[in-house]
């Protein structure tokens, strides 16, 4: 494990996020937690080192699991964008609310976006994320969890075209034991999901 729970919530709290803690012990009040690795310095490396985090109790014990994912997009869409104000990249913040289980492209069962995001936008195909507060973009762009991937016990290990701002799990055993999790919360809170994108340099 790159980092514990408790470090997680600590942070979490630090920022005035909610960390759900269960209060009615119906388990499987999940907390999706993204870990951006600060380490690149914004640089394009089309890898998945990132950390997807999710932890819930069952039984009054906590429960916690990281998988290796991208919270960046590939650098096929830095260099192809898609949107003329330029490629999306998730700005870290907590949103409440912001996903559901639906079908990711039509295609397969993965947590999208239903409520507002924000995004950075860069726009200059220099192989560097920028992250400038004033070119951020608000709304509903797809910015979906979803695998890599399709093969069974596969793994990618090269972003390339899986994630243009999507939050991507990089092996498949591991997007299957995130998808299980899921759909048991639904199962039990109903079909809304909040995701929280910290960075690790926030980590103590």
């Amino acid at each position: 494990m790159k980092y514990t729970r408790e470090q997680i919530q600590t942070t979490v709290e630090d920022k005035g996020y909610k960390y759900f803690q269960d209060n009615l012990d119906k388990g499987y009040d999940v907390n999706i937690i993204g870990v951006r690795n600060s380490k690149t310095k914004g640089r394009v490396t089309n890898a998945f080192d990132d950390t997807l985090t999710i932890s819930y109790k069952i039984d009054g014990e906590w429960q916690y699991h990281e998988f290796n994912c991208t919270t960046d997009p590939g650098s096929h869409w830095v260099e192809n964008i898609l949107n003329k104000k330029g490629v999306a990249i998730l700005r870290p913040d907590q949103y409440r609310g912001s996903h559901r289980l639906d079908l990711h492209q039509g295609k397969y069962l993965a947590l999208r976006q239903k409520l507002n995001v924000t995004v950075y936008r860069d726009n200059n195909r220099d192989k560097k994320y920028d992250l400038d507060e004033s070119k951020t973009d608000t709304g509903i762009f797809g910015i979906n969890i979803h695998r890599a991937t399709g093969r069974a016990g596969g793994k990618s290990t090269r972003v390339d075209k899986w994630s243009a701002g999507c939050q991507v799990i990089a092996e498949n055993d591991d997007w299957h034991a995130f998808l299980d999790i899921c759909q048991t919360a639904r199962e039990i809170h109903g079909n809304s999901f909040s995701y929280t994108l910290i960075e690790s340099k926030d980590l103590n």
